[in-house]
């Protein structure tokens, strides 16, 4: 049986990885291929894969925590996307905050599983602001040095790195990115992209197509320093139903767009900064708009657009925000009550979590120890 050819795209939170995902799956399925996906996520109720499945891919979830402390869930849910179907490509998208994964996800899937997937490249994404002043070693710059490290970490382990977005680049900074990048992490395949106008796609595609970097040693990682990192964010997956007053419609657009706008009004009052929040604003019968916020000085994306309206429509919050998580909790709801007033409607709380991420506990890591 010819082994599938198993595809990580990673990055830290906001770096675009979903929509990456998204055109990669397209373009193997329109070139006859058979194509899975596997997100992961720390909670439960995770808006990547509803948008993935609302693009027809088959999708499955690990939940609960990264990759690497949920290896052997990888695995099954991999498999059970074997069921129906053999793909013969499984694209995955680890959660955004974690890194180390050539030797916690990718070696050992080489080494216990090696007959069954073919490993492609691994390709770490960045945004171009985020990764501008971290490479300047800028203050000022939103996170604090521990989630940064976690930032430089996933570059250096990466065999590609896609310097995403890059239509929002003059050209003066995208030399300037590229320069940085490979001064810092040479022997990296660099590639510019743009999943707006799909410059530097097929670039990606060649690369993945590829063989990876040979493992030479394995990367350092302070887990000390990796674990305060990501518990500095703030984690919260949460879901509202929306309902009109009267005999009134909700606009799908609005509501998305809406939220996302307001959430970051009030990020910036509090002055905390959002590391990446999507919102899913869904009605009964499936029609859905996705709206994003990967930064406090930028402008909410409204990435999957829908011009129809509903009575009643179910709003799905996924938010990593350099805060605590009760304060998440707080401005969420806010958010949630503002948005109510300003389109005249109910809300409901269906569903909520909101936490710290645990330290990360590897099931397996090659090479040297913590």
């Amino acid at each position: 049986m010819q082994p599938i050819r198993f595809i990580m795209v990673g990055g830290f939170l906001g770096a675009g990885k979903t929509t990456a995902i998204g055109r990669l799956a397209r373009h193997y399925t329109d070139s006859g291929l058979k194509v899975a996906v596997v997100t992961n996520d720390q909670a439960f109720g995770l808006v990547d894969t509803m948008s993935l499945k609302a693009q027809g891919f088959a999708v499955g979830e690990v939940p609960g925590a990264c990759f690497c402390c949920k290896f052997d869930d990888l695995i099954s849910v991999s498999a059970s996307l074997r069921e129906d179907q053999i793909p013969d490509v499984i694209i995955t998208e680890p959660v955004g905050s974690c890194t180390d994964l050539v030797a916690t996800v990718i070696e050992p899937l080489r080494h216990l599983h090696g007959d069954e997937y073919e490993i492609a490249p691994l390709a770490v994404l960045l945004k171009p602001g985020h990764g501008l002043k971290i490479l300047r070693d800028e203050s000022g710059q939103g996170f604090s040095p521990k989630a940064a490290y976690i930032f430089l970490k996933q570059l250096e382990e990466a065999d590609v790195i896609v310097i995403n977005k890059v239509d929002k680049l003059d050209a003066e900074r995208r030399e300037e990115l590229g320069s940085l990048i490979k001064s810092r992490f040479p022997g990296r395949t660099v590639i510019e992209h743009s999943s707006q106008n799909g410059e530097g796609f097929d670039s990606l595609v060649e690369a993945l197509a590829g063989e990876r970097r040979p493992t030479v040693e394995y990367m350092d990682v302070d887990y000390d320093i990796y674990a305060e990192g990501e518990a500095e964010l703030g984690w919260l997956n949460a879901s509202y139903k929306l309902t009109a007053n009267g005999d009134g419609m909700l606009a799908i657009n609005a509501v998305a767009k809406q939220f996302v706008a307001i959430c970051r009004d009030l990020m910036k009052q509090a002055d905390v900064e959002p590391a990446h929040l999507k919102t899913l604003a869904e009605a009964a019968d499936g029609t859905a708009a996705l709206a994003n916020l990967v930064g406090s000085d930028v402008d909410v994306e409204l990435s999957v657009s829908n011009e129809s309206q509903a009575n009643e429509v179910e709003l799905t919050v996924n938010a990593r925000v350099a805060t605590g998580p009760g304060n998440l909790s707080t401005i969420v709801d806010q958010a949630v009550g503002k948005l109510s007033q300003e389109l005249a409607c109910t809300s409901v709380e269906v569903s909520k979590q909101s936490f710290r991420p645990g330290r990360p506990t590897p099931t397996h890591r090659m090479g040297a120890s913590e």
